[in-house]
């Protein structure tokens, strides 16, 4: 029951109806019998900066940022911790005790203990390949970084992928290229997030045993690309493991309490319409 001691959190994106952060941090809240609730905010960009200021404002005891506003945030937050400051996103908003937010990026620890659970693999001295340049991709890198991975990026505007790591020409041939020689290929743009079809610009023909596959793009049973990577042999983290694992570790920073990992996994693996 929703009252007036209730204490809010939620989730900024533009779009974000689709973001299944609100089942998995209620079910935590409802297993923990916290009187915590978490909901959808959906935040146009040109009313990003009022929405921020305006839910500090209001009490909002936490936010979770999604595209496209991980970057826009920072500018809005009293102070920003080293992983924030060095990916140059946030996805994590904590009140700072003054009326405003501190923030935080939790993807990184989140990628990498979800890789770690489903498909651990060695990257120290290694080459992998990142497809995208955008927040999530730079959660990636710098998580990649911190274990010792050469890293390559794959991106539209190839500025942009130089900027994050050595870049790799967008064709498939040279992403294929790319890929054959990577411990690990990971997908960190929006391709598969809707439809049946593998999107034709992500490597395939290429990808066996040999590989770790990942995919940021999250959809209960995984994408079409990772169920055709593991039908060639490859060992696939979908990214749900990710959503978790970050949730989780934002959860701990707003209520100061661990949250019950398998209800959360549990809440997000029940089949939507």
């Amino acid at each position: 029951m929703i009252s007036a001691a209730t204490r809010v959190t939620g989730i900024i994106g533009w779009p974000v109806a689709h973001s299944l952060s609100p089942v998995m941090h209620n079910a935590a809240f409802r297993a923990l019998g916290l009187d915590w609730v978490y909901v959808a905010y959906p935040v146009a960009p040109e009313q990003v900066h009022d929405a921020v200021t305006g839910l500090a404002a209001a009490g909002v005891a936490g936010l979770n940022v999604t595209i496209p506003h991980k970057q826009s945030v920072l500018s809005r937050c009293s102070g920003v911790s080293v992983a924030a400051t060095a990916i140059g996103a946030a996805n994590t908003l904590i009140p700072d005790g003054d009326g405003g937010w501190r923030a935080d990026n939790t993807d990184a620890p989140g990628f990498l203990r979800a890789v770690d659970e489903a498909a651990p693999v060695t990257v120290t001295g290694r080459r992998v390949l990142v497809i995208g340049a955008g927040g999530a991709a730079r959660a990636v890198v710098f998580a990649l970084r911190g274990r010792g991975a050469e890293v390559s990026v794959a991106n539209r505007t190839a500025v942009r992928a130089r900027e994050l790591g050595d870049p790799v020409g967008f064709t498939r041939a040279e992403l294929d290229a790319a890929a054959a020689d990577s411990v690990m290929v990971i997908n960190c743009t929006s391709l598969g997030l809707d439809g049946d079809l593998i999107p034709p610009e992500l490597p395939l023909d290429v990808l066996g045993p040999e590989h770790v596959v990942v995919d940021v793009v999250y959809r209960p049973g995984g994408t079409p690309w990772l169920a055709a990577a593991e039908a060639r042999g490859a060992r696939v983290v979908d990214g749900l493991g990710m959503l978790l694992h970050q949730g989780a570790a934002a959860f701990v920073q707003w209520t100061g309490v661990e949250p019950p990992i398998d209800v959360m996994r549990d809440a997000l693996m029940v089949p939507r319409r």
